[in-house]
């Protein structure tokens, strides 16, 4: 069974961050493994067509139920109608994931690959959990309480 590596990251990118998803997704499928994305523009689809370049096989798990929402590097598309949750079959899809960027999108993926066991390695990825922290749990209630009132 051949093995495959996912990459994740942002939708929305500047050019070095793509030229990076672009090396990433090329590296990826010269070795010979497939390469599973969310199926969508940004690193995906710039990791996409690196891959594609480099005479890969690309899978992209997309959030809607369209299967020509994919970017025209996707070899399978596979929809799923989930938007984001989604994102946990990507990570169950993947051997291992490389984190490009991103946001809490990406958040969410490598919470998912932490908890279920995978290794997740990171280029440019300097994301914080960006949630307040309290010592005091009356604190961390009254903060919560006031958030909502």
């Amino acid at each position: 069974m051949m093995k495959i590596i996912g990459v994740i990251g942002g939708h929305s990118v500047d050019d070095k961050i793509r030229v990076i998803a672009y090396k990433v997704g090329y590296e990826i499928a010269k070795r010979g493994f497939v390469l599973v994305t969310g199926g969508l523009g940004g690193v995906m689809e710039a990791a996409s067509m690196g891959a594609k370049d480099a005479g890969g096989l690309v899978i992209g798990i997309l959030p809607g139920i369209d299967k020509y929402d994919a970017n025209d590097y996707v070899d399978i598309p596979i929809v799923t109608g989930i938007n984001e949750m989604r994102n946990v079959i990507i990570v169950r899809t993947a051997d291992v994931l490389i984190a490009i960027d991103g946001g809490t999108g990406t958040l969410t993926e490598i919470a998912f690959a932490k908890h279920l066991g995978k290794k997740v390695f990171g280029v440019k990825c300097d994301l914080e959990i960006g949630i307040e922290n309290f010592e005091d749990p009356i604190e961390a209630v009254n903060k919560a309480i006031e958030s909502i009132c």
